[in-house]
């Protein structure tokens, strides 16, 4: 471990990445094992990844982008609000996007095999989609490392990227399982659903790599990840698992995922 720590921060971004990847596929591996999986249990993982993420947006990206924002003289809460506004902005105009495109294409029952193919696809893409700004987001956290700033420590991005590795399990199964179901074979459904993670690692470099080669990028990148992260959340995770008839239950694990993110960020960061 003390080796990784060593590391260039480009490099154990792409490592952090690497891993909530190797989540998402070992997410994927369930259909190997179940043919249907607890839906109580999966709306939890849900629930806690959700409360793991919003703790991370304030203190993993918000918070070091408001310490950067002095630092750089600029002006905290307006660096902060474009770029927490235009994270979430751009996953909602991508939702709309994608909302048209299910309106020119409605998937009906009785489905052909072409047409079961476009909907696997669609759930693999819209999916992946979501991942980009997770992934550049521990980008972002380990590149932010490089200039010492309060709050944006090693411990700090590596807790970012177990909170989002945390909420890539379920997506792996959300994928892989829906697969098995339309015909696909085990291994086709298993490819399919962790390929859906292989964009942060590339998400994830491309990250580092440009806050570290432009500084004043920064607060508005570490904000964007933030804004984009919470849209998630929102939209998805906390809906997802509010599905459940345990509501109550569920609402107990988002806490519970947030006190997790809260106590290592506070603790190690």
């Amino acid at each position: 471990m003390n080796k990784i720590l060593s590391l260039d921060p480009i490099v154990q971004a792409l490592i952090a990445t690497i891993f909530t990847w190797s989540i998402t596929a070992l997410g994927a591996a369930l259909v190997y094992f179940f043919k249907k999986i607890n839906k109580t249990l999966m709306d939890g993982m849900l629930g806690f990844a959700g409360g793991v993420m919003i703790a991370a947006s304030f203190f993993s990206l918000i918070s070091p982008a408001i310490d950067m924002s002095l630092s750089l003289g600029l002006i905290p809460w307006l660096v902060v609000f474009i770029g927490f506004f235009l994270g979430g902005v751009l996953l909602f105009i991508g939702d709309k996007v994608y909302d048209i495109y299910l309106k020119r294409n409605p998937v009906k029952g009785n489905l052909t095999p072409h047409e079961n193919m476009k909907r696997c696809f669609m759930l693999i893409s819209s999916i992946t989609l979501h991942n980009i700004p997770e992934g550049m987001a521990v980008g972002v956290a380990f590149g932010s490392v490089v200039y010492g700033i309060e709050g944006a420590t090693l411990a700090a991005a590596w807790t970012l990227a177990l909170g989002i590795g945390l909420q890539n399990f379920p997506e792996g199964t959300a994928v892989s399982m829906p697969l098995r179901r339309e015909g696909f074979s085990l291994n086709k459904s298993f490819f399919l659903g962790q390929l859906s993670g292989i964009v942060e690692p590339i998400a994830g470099v491309i990250g580092a790599i440009l806050v570290i080669k432009i500084r004043v990028l920064l607060p508005f990148l570490l904000s964007f990840a933030a804004g984009a992260m919470i849209y998630v959340v929102v939209e998805e995770l906390i809906p997802e698992s509010q599905t459940n008839k345990k509501k109550d239950l569920m609402a107990l694990f988002t806490l519970i995922g947030f006190s997790v993110m809260m106590i290592l960020d506070i603790a190690l960061g």
